[in-house]
């Protein structure tokens, strides 16, 4: 086995982090105030993107749940969210990490939070805990944002740090000594960082229901069943992650997807293939950038809640690996032919997998015209990263039933 790393490698999350530069935007201390960030204010229907800690401990409300769910309390604060401004603090956060080490010692996680190597900063600010404790304060007093931050010698062990044990007390620090009495225990499997929900019912069909059994389970058992990913649940159930800072840290993306919720029930066919076909465009274009192709389509419907909700998800694999949106979208049109029962759709969604590199595909002799279409789609990626995803547009995205031009002027889903 190679020597395990041991660095100064931290992770520092921003706490309610959207709650907190919506109150500092407002004004407001968003340690004592119950402030819900909603997708939509003008729909009851709307989603509650964040909320306070008051507002999650008075009044119970969570991230997820819905506008109408809110009580209709005039403590309560509903304020849209500004996704411009939040990315703007977070670069600025950034800004700041950069003054106490370079900006290869940085890896953005997501908006919110991010992976600092300290390793030799001893010698310019001291210990590593002082350094962070410091960092922390400056981000509360110029922003007024609250922060936790895991430490460990990896990057593995400094989000557990965090995840477990930091949000409840600002600063944890976790080592390799520590993982049989702070990580084994752990139970759901969930709970740990990098297994999901359908990994741990698989995990618990095979016997394993804590860290610690998946840490003294068979490695070669693991393998059989998950292949290389068995071989990553194992090494990471005793602490150990050879993962250098800006890698991909849990190795699982096999698939490239889009999916939204509509605003409105879709009935007609054409609407609905309408959001199909931008879905597909948006899915194979990611593939392209990726430099992959995919030779497994899946399609998946929501009904809406006034038809009793449910739905299906379906999916076909092709002889030969694709990228082109067409190809996708005709896979579609069968499924929907298919297995689609006539209710009123409220979410769609389209993942490609069964991934492969773009230059291992094998060529169709039968299809003349398939590296045309190839450039075709190429140069529309480059429009669109050039001049914006308005700038070059299918005419049904301009139909009634069209959403590629309204998610246009969104980041992050929501409106600037």
């Amino acid at each position: 086995m190679k020597e395990l790393p041991n660095r100064e490698i931290a992770c520092l999350d921003m706490r309610s982090f959207y709650a907190s530069c919506a109150a500092a935007w407002e004004g407001l201390d968003v340690m004592k105030t119950p402030i819900a960030i909603i997708g939509n204010i003008e729909r009851k229907g709307g989603v509650v993107l964040a909320a306070s800690p008051p507002l999650k401990e008075k009044f119970g409300i969570q991230t997820g749940m819905r506008l109408y769910e809110i009580p209709d309390d005039p403590s309560i604060h509903l304020i849209e969210p500004k996704m411009q401004f939040y990315i703007d603090i977070s670069m600025e956060l950034t800004r700041l990490l950069n003054r106490y080490v370079p900006k290869e010692a940085i890896h953005v996680y997501s908006i919110d939070e991010s992976f600092i190597d300290f390793t030799g900063t001893e010698k310019l600010w001291g210990p590593v805990e002082q350094t962070i404790a410091r960092i922390q304060d400056e981000m509360y007093r110029q922003f007024q944002l609250h922060s936790a931050c895991g430490i460990g010698p990896n990057m593995l062990l400094s989000k557990l740090a965090l995840d477990l044990e930091a949000k409840k007390t600002g600063m944890a620090r976790w080592t390799y000594e520590d993982v049989p009495d702070k990580l084994w225990p752990v139970s759901p499997l969930h709970k740990m960082w990098g297994i999901g929900r359908k990994v741990e019912r698989t995990l618990e069909d095979m016997g394993i229901y804590t860290v610690g059994d998946l840490a003294h389970a068979s490695l070669d058992r693991l393998e059989k069943k998950f292949g290389v990913m068995g071989n990553q649940l194992y090494y990471h159930a005793h602490g150990i992650d050879y993962s250098t800072l800006g890698s991909v840290l849990i190795d699982q993306q096999v698939s490239y997807g889009k999916g939204q919720t509509l605003l409105r029930d879709y009935v007609t066919t054409d609407e609905i293939l309408t959001v199909v076909l931008e879905m597909c465009e948006d899915a194979a274009m990611r593939l392209r950038l990726a430099k992959k192709r995919a030779r497994t389509v899946q399609l998946s419907f929501g009904y809406s809640k006034h038809v009793h909700g449910g739905g299906f998800q379906r999916q076909q694999t092709l002889e030969s690996s694709t990228d082109e949106t067409l190809v996708i979208y005709r896979v579609c049109i069968k499924l929907f032919e298919t297995y689609h029962d006539g209710r009123p759709v409220r979410h769609i969604s389209v993942s490609l997998s069964n991934v492969e590199d773009a230059n291992s595909f094998q060529l169709n002799l039968f299809e003349p015209l398939q590296g045309k279409q190839e450039k075709l789609g190429h140069v529309m990626d480059e429009l669109r990263q050039l001049y914006g995803s308005k700038a070059i547009l299918r005419a049904v995205s301009l139909t009634p039933g069209g959403t590629a031009d309204r998610r246009s002027k969104l980041i992050g889903g929501h409106y600037k």
